[in-house]
């Protein structure tokens, strides 16, 4: 029997159901746990309606995300390996809840931002006179 089409993402609630489900994931994993548990502690509300906002405006043109992703993540206590496991995680949630265009829209913005997060966090500590503070 095959398994019944999953739809895609389409509307907010799409939203929000990838975003906390994949950060119920990192609150929880080995590697990115402490970490983001740590630095958020108990603002985890706070921080899923900003993603919420953030990811909407990113696939469904909500426009709801103002700000500047990269800044909070400077001074983070992350390299390769976590970017590795928070896209893993990513895109694991994103096939276990969606497919479809947006889906697709999805991983290939989570690949983009996470090399350019790497990339630019790299040049802030190597070269933080290079950023505006």
């Amino acid at each position: 029997m095959t398994p019944a089409p999953r739809a895609d993402i389409r509307h907010h609630d799409h939203i929000v159901l990838l975003v906390d489900t994949f950060y119920g994931k990192v609150r929880h994993d080995d590697l990115l746990g402490a970490i983001f548990n740590g630095i958020i502690g108990d603002r985890w509300p706070e921080h899923l309606e900003k993603m919420h906002r953030f990811w909407g405006t990113v696939l469904i043109n909500e426009g709801s995300y103002t700000g500047t992703p990269l800044r909070p993540h400077l001074d983070m206590p992350i390299g390769a390996a976590h970017f590795g496991r928070w896209l893993q995680l990513f895109h694991a949630t994103v096939d276990e809840l969606f497919e479809g265009p947006v889906a697709q829209l999805a991983h290939r913005n989570a690949d983009r931002m996470a090399d350019m997060f790497q990339e630019r966090i790299e040049r802030y500590r190597t070269r933080p006179q290079d950023f505006i503070q």
